[in-house]
């Protein structure tokens, strides 16, 4: 079975970051992505995907990201339940993200003719390989 999402849209807020009870940092988000056909006006519409992530992404995220941002990230589409406040129950369909890539500078207004800022590494996944791994 598969359960894998990619996602590339903007930031509609700056991720809110928490911690549980036992110190786990936990990020929640919504990115907007166009939809790839027009409606009837002509316009592209947007859905907005609640996301949440987890650990040491969710601090990167938060500290890498802001509002407006595009980012991609990548996951798995979580379906979870409970009981509200009223005593129904509430259903809750997210993306819990566990790689992300910002895809543009963290401030577009900064100096044209500073090279110096770099994006944020890609933490998902590591390379540890043996130089007597390498094929050449």
């Amino acid at each position: 079975m598969i359960n894998n999402v990619t996602l590339i849209g903007r930031l509609t807020r700056d991720a809110e970051l928490r911690y549980t009870p036992s110190n786990i940092a936990t990020a929640q988000f919504n990115i907007a992505c166009n939809r790839n056909f027009k409606n009837t006006n002509g316009e592209y519409d947007a859905d907005f995907i609640n996301c949440v992530m987890w650990r040491e992404q969710a601090e990167r995220f938060c500290n890498w990201t802001k509002k407006g941002m595009l980012v991609g990230i990548t996951g798995r589409i979580q379906t979870r339940n409970y009981e509200g406040n009223d005593g129904k129950r509430v259903y809750v369909t997210e993306v819990v993200a566990e790689n992300f890539q910002v895809l543009e500078k963290r401030d577009n207004t900064a100096n044209q003719n500073s090279t110096t800022e770099q994006m944020p590494p890609n933490y998902a996944n590591p390379m540890d390989i043996d130089e007597s791994d390498l094929p050449f």
